[in-house]
């Protein structure tokens, strides 16, 4: 490529010049903009100041919080972004600058970061000296991500420096390598063809002669050199399938004065026919919300079937730069580019950003391993990125095992096993040590299991010894070190080894190996019988046949004992089941017949009752139990309190005579004893709180919670809720002789009492305070907290914080559970901040908890609706449940009105018994006020509409 002449040079240091005369003369103008607004602005600059100061020092203890919390934690990538936001709004460069360089070697910066850095670093290194310092920035920013803004970012600053020598051939080296990286990006790539077309055009009009002048022959071939390059330029740009093609064709044909050739046309219409097929997928991108992972996925399919390498690989840059946190899509690329272009400066790059992207990923790591070793990388580094590896924080112990697994296999293949003894065999048994070390010491430690339970890596070194170095000796003890591991009972294991002694070793190893697998195995002993009896028919002599048909029987006897044991007592065990089960029907039989008896003598009392009978024992305002509310932090619950003589209050209905056992019968008296201390007008709810979640099976709750509550204060009551069968409810009250002991029982919420969290809040009297509300139930997204589904059912809180406190600092967990305390498989765990949280659901989503597959999200609890039965709300604003489930109108949404309210209240004359619809006004009234009226029904209404059939 051709130097630029003296000529040339001149032309552009005097393009130089006038534009540094513009700018000279527009700061000028500036200067005395600034001059005016300031003597505008000096009455207000006091305040202004005082205010601006404060805002100073708040930012500034931000700033050295945020350094403080990231010395403690460097991988908060949270923290990271909001200190550089903080500097930058401070106008501290330097500072920015650090906290920058800081945050880009431990992540990958986002194009955003990195245009912002760029252009602070261009105004504070405006000297020509400093410029490498920038072209070094630029080059670290375009290995992050494929990014065409910062590619022409990178262009468009270089051609300030093209006046320096050589600077021309630099801006025309770097314009190549943005048209190579992003030029077929088909929404982007114009605007970098574009700027280079502009280039090269500032470029010939340095070189074209004044008119008039005829060119010298050297001026001529510069010219015709110029004019080729931007021929060149228009012809690949038409050659690639890009958005708006039509505007660049068209530019060529007028630009062109001898026309379009018709290779480029052909090549145009090529590429259009391209871009067609596309376009519904640019489309479909640019109308789809972030992260678009399935549009990109439907994409990437497509390219994949066209074969285009190049434009296989853009969109897979595409893809990563939108869905860099996604692993699969990384593995993907880099199997893709290992398997298909096999390019080395392309493959190890992509492997090393990805494995930076999401160092969590044990199959990434794995990956880069193997592309290091095809294509030829020095040991050194590819044990450096193995450190690394094991450093990344795998959220499995079985990814350490398939690490070290690699690491091995990788060893293995450098050892020249033809000499005895060499520097690569020992480096293989070291590390084969180090790695049983290592399980030992760090996985087990950490995640309670071994993650190699079968030794896998101890087998293969055993094979390595008895194949490679004719070593049975070090394979025996490794294999006595296997089934010492709690693998000798397994026949599949003694099996191995057997097979290993046959192949390597000697009868004699091999016949008491079957021996001791006999004795050992319990899973398959007759398989293992087999085996050693077939070995001695082939092998053995009398004498051992006869020693291995009486060991065996021996063997098969006593496992046949067992396993007759065994079954007698599962028999015994369904047998007492079925009993039991029998039992439970035939109770259950005899106490519906006993409430059908029950329910005939209370309806015959009933149609004998008298009106006033009705409004004495059903009146609402003075026998129906307060309302409660109940509220904590992620659960809302709002009950009608019973009292303890059961569902129907204090005063029965007549006739009513409680069935049940004798315990039953004992919580009836003991109710009826506790009756006065009940009595409204000795509650006072100011010095009481509620109690509630317990567990129906505590005995003495009165007991056990004077005991907890004694230290709050002094104890006035305990009113233990109790049902109509004098089974304890889970819920009381405590009532303390001063409301100052409220405040301290309060700090109990949450306590656990056998195994379960109890909760205690205020008791309020909702009747009195309807819109009262202790607790509300939080709607926003809890960014600091993560909800987990799918746990097993055995998982304990302990077992869930140790798992959860590798990845930040655990403030809280808690166990989601029925109302008997049975799990339900969810839990929430909250973290210090945000950023941990993040991590942890990076990290655990998806991953496996004794073979159960969780799911891992930030806790964003749903709206719930509020407007329960029993609410103040009139019905009217509660919008109509018109959409039931798949298995239609539950239980629970059955109607608890009188038949009488759902007889239409129209104009018929006629009801369904023939009764005229003029006799029951008070049915219309009711029919009226379930359909949305505020004004209730008193019991003597219902009395009335019951006594007149």
């Amino acid at each position: 490529m051709a130097a630029p002449s003296n000529a040339e040079q001149t032309q552009l240091q005097d393009m130089e010049e006038e534009d540094a005369g513009m700018e000279e003369r527009e700061m000028e103008s500036d200067e005395e903009d600034d001059e005016e607004e300031e003597g505008m602005g000096e009455e207000n600059s006091d305040d202004e100041g005082d205010d601006s100061s404060e805002d100073e020092k708040e930012n500034e203890a931000e700033i050295q919080r945020l350094e403080e919390q990231l010395s403690i934690n460097a991988f908060d990538y949270n923290c990271h972004v909001d200190l550089i936001k903080l500097l930058k709004q401070e106008g501290e460069l330097f500072r920015l600058r650090k906290a920058r360089q800081k945050m880009s070697e431990l992540f990958p910066l986002t194009e955003e970061i990195w245009l912002d850095w760029l252009k602070d670093e261009i105004r504070l290194t405006e000297e020509e000296p400093n410029r490498e310092k920038v072209y070094e920035l630029f080059e670290k920013a375009t290995k992050d991500y494929i990014c065409p803004d910062i590619w022409l970012e990178f262009a468009q600053y270089s051609i300030g420096g093209m006046g320096s020598p050589g600077g021309i051939d630099k801006v025309r080296s770097i314009f190549e390598r943005a048209v190579t990286a992003v030029g077929l990006h088909m929404t982007k790539g114009h605007a970098v063809w574009e700027a280079y077309r502009e280039f090269e055009n500032a470029i010939l009009s340095t070189v074209q002669p004044p008119p008039g002048r005829i060119p010298t022959s050297e001026e001529q071939e510069l010219l015709n050199t110029q004019l080729g390059r931007i021929h060149s330029l228009f012809r690949r740009q038409l050659a690639v399938p890009l958005m708006d093609m039509e505007t660049t064709y068209a530019e060529y044909e007028e630009w062109s004065e001898r026309g379009v050739p018709e290779t480029v046309v052909h090549q145009y219409k090529k590429a259009s026919q391209q871009m067609e097929k596309c376009r519904s997928f640019e489309e479909s991108l640019l109308v789809a919300e972030p992260p678009k992972l399935a549009e990109y996925q439907t994409y990437i399919d497509f390219e994949l079937k066209e074969g285009d390498p190049a434009r296989i690989q853009i969109i897979f840059e595409r893809t990563l730069a939108e869905n860099c946190l996604v692993p699969d899509m990384w593995a993907k690329c880099t199997t893709y580019l290992d398997r298909q272009l096999k390019i080395k400066d392309l493959v190890l790059p992509t492997h090393e950003r990805a494995v930076r992207n999401c160092p969590w990923t044990m199959g990434l790591w794995k990956s880069y391993l193997q592309a290091l070793e095809r294509h030829g990388a020095d040991h050194q580094t590819v044990s450096d990125v193995f450190e690394k590896a094991l450093n990344a924080g795998f959220i499995q112990a079985t990814d350490y095992v398939e690490i070290w697994q690699a690491y091995l296999d990788y060893l293995r293949r450098r050892v020249d096993f033809s000499k005895e003894s060499s520097k690569e065999l020992e480096e293989l048994r070291g590390s084969f040590s180090r790695s049983l070390d290592y399980m030992k010491q760090d996985v087990e430690e950490r995640f309670g299991e071994s993650g190699d339970p079968s030794c896998i890596i101890m087998q293969i070194w055993a094979r390595i010894e008895a194949l490679h170095c004719k070593n049975m000796q070090k394979a025996r003890e490794l294999w006595d070190s296997i089934m010492t591991k709690g693998n000798a009972k397994y026949a599949n294991m003694w099996l191995e080894y057997y097979n290993l002694e046959r192949s390597y070793g000697d009868s004699v190893h091999c016949r008491k190996a079957l021996h001791r697998a006999v004795q050992c195995t319990s899973d398959y002993p007759e398989h293992v019988c087999e085996v050693l009896l077939t070995f001695e028919r082939v092998e053995g002599s009398l004498a051992d046949w006869d020693v291995a048909v009486q060991k065996t029987e021996s063997r098969l006897n006593r496992i046949n004992e067992q396993r007759a044991k065994v079954a007698e007592k599962e028999a015994n065990m369904a047998r007492q089941e079925g009993e039991r089960a029998d039992q439970r029907r035939k109770a259950k039989l005899d106490k519906k017949s006993q409430k059908k008896i029950q329910k005939g003598t209370r309806a015959g009392e009933k149609r004998k009752a008298e009106q006033d009978d009705y409004q004495n024992d059903w009146n609402e305002d003075s026998e129906q139990a307060p309302k409660r509310h109940r509220g904590n932090g992620d659960q809302t619950t709002e009950e009608y309190m019973e009292t303890e003589t059961g569902l129907f209050g204090r005063n029965a209905p007549p006739g009513y005579k409680p069935a049940g056992t004798k315990r039953a019968q004992q919580g009836a008296e003991a109710a009826a004893q506790r009756h006065n201390d009940d009595k409204p007008e000795l509650r006072n709810d100011n010095s009481s709180v509620f109690i509630s979640n317990l567990t129906y099976t505590l005995q003495e709750p009165e007991e056990r919670l004077r005991t907890l509550f004694e230290t709050c204060g002094p104890i006035k009551q305990i009113r233990p809720v109790f049902s109509n069968k004098g089974s304890f409810k889970g819920y009381c009250y405590v009532q303390f002789e001063s409301p100052m002991s409220v405040s301290e029982a309060l700090k109990l919420d949450r306590h656990e009492v056998e195994g379960r969290p109890m909760f205690v809040s205020p008791c309020v009297d909702k009747s009195k305070n309807p819109d009262f509300k202790v607790f509300k139930y939080n709607t926003s997204m809890e960014k600091q907290k993560i909800f987990i589904s799918g746990l097993p059912f055995s998982c304990t809180k302990e077992q869930l914080e140790e798992i959860c406190k590798s990845h930040g600092t655990v403030k809280e967990v808690r166990l989601v559970t029925y109302r008997s305390g049975k799990p339900k498989g969810l839990a929430y765990v909250e973290f210090a901040d945000e950023a941990q949280a993040s991590q942890a659901v990076l990290k655990m989503d998806g991953t496996d908890i004794e073979d159960n597959k969780i799911s891992v999200a930030i806790s964003n609890p749903p709206r719930r609706n509020m407007d329960k039965a029993g609410s103040n709300r009139p019905m009217s604003d509660m919008a109509p449940r018109q959409v039931y489930g798949s298995r239609g109108r539950g239980r629970t949404q059955l109607s608890l009105l009188p038949r009488s309210l759902h007889r239409q209240a129209g104009p018929a004359s006629k009801v369904e018994n023939g009764t005229a619809a003029q006799q029951v006004p008070e049915a219309a009234s009711a029919a009226s006020s379930a359909a949305g009226e505020t004004k209730p029904l008193s019991n003597s209404d219902f009395a009335r509409m019951l006594l007149s059939k």
